[in-house]
């Protein structure tokens, strides 16, 4: 989980300007760099989101996709969700299964907070989302 947890929060600074990425405990879980290298607590880099909505994990492998209208796809290019403008998270289904809020509070469903990407743009946030909703290492 804790792995699912940081590969959510996958996208938003770097150390000097590192987005700390947290869970509901506010407990730091890792950090994004600004060129889309994602670090665990201790550093160690576990993954990078590419421009173009690539989604890779540590030795370079893609895992999969982000489109620019919001699509989620896993690495053989099948629909797994789609993150709407308003930052609803959609399943495959159209089923919404959680919340990315404008201030970067993640919710659940039930709108329970399930972590925090603070300062981060809505696209940063839904590559994070990514993982954290869809759970694709």
């Amino acid at each position: 989980m804790k792995k699912a947890i940081l590969f959510f929060f996958m996208f938003v600074g770097s150390l000097a300007y590192s987005q700390t990425i947290q869970n509901r405990s506010y407990s730091t879980e890792g950090y994004i760099k600004a060129d889309g290298t994602v670090q665990d607590r201790s550093y160690s880099t576990i993954g990078y989101f590419k421009s173009d909505g690539t989604v890779q994990d540590r030795s370079y492998s893609t895992i999969g996709y982000i489109k620019s209208d919001g699509t989620v796809q896993d690495r053989s290019y099948s629909t797994i969700g789609y993150i709407k403008s308003d930052g609803t998270v959609q399943d495959r289904s159209y089923s919404t299964i959680g919340y990315i809020k404008s201030d970067g509070t993640l919710q659940n469903r039930s709108y329970s907070t399930i972590g925090y990407a603070k300062d981060v743009k809505l696209t940063w946030a839904g590559a994070a989302v990514y993982f954290f909703f869809f759970r694709l290492n």
